[in-house]
């Protein structure tokens, strides 16, 4: 097995978010609303949470389909496995996905946790029991 490091990891996501935000800004087009209330700088929580489920569907479903990988992950040449190398289900997607909240929370440190650990995997990674790997 050959591990995905930092670096492709950061271009794959990177892509994500160009493409999800994409996504966010067509959609905040469509209902009338920047997300931000130009007087009070209040963020709309309407379009937060649908940001957010919108997310969820995009990498667990991605990361959980034949592909095994998102748009980005595609692009660069790598796919999401359990620890055996074989494709993982939509609920430990799902748990993939909301344990990088707390990769986030802690000041992106279940990130950087890539770069320095032997099986490049990131906090979420080993609480998803999952590995990113070349394909």
């Amino acid at each position: 097995m050959q591990y995905a490091g930092f670096l492709r990891r950061l271009v794959a996501y990177i892509i994500d978010a160009v493409l999800l935000y994409s996504v966010f800004f067509v959609l905040a087009l469509l209902l009338g609303d920047s997300g931000m209330d130009p007087q009070t700088g209040a963020i709309n929580p309407v379009l937060d949470l649908l940001a957010l489920f919108i997310s969820w569907l995009y990498f667990a479903l991605m990361e959980s389909s034949a592909r095994q990988a998102t748009l980005g992950k595609m692009a660069i040449g790598i796919k999401v496995t359990d620890l055996e190398g074989n494709p993982i289900a939509f609920p430990q997607a799902t748990g993939r996905f909301f344990a990088k909240i707390l990769s986030t929370l802690l000041l992106l440190i279940g990130y950087i946790m890539v770069a320095f650990t032997e099986k490049k995997q990131g906090l979420h990674d080993i609480l998803a029991k999952t590995l990113v790997l070349m394909k």
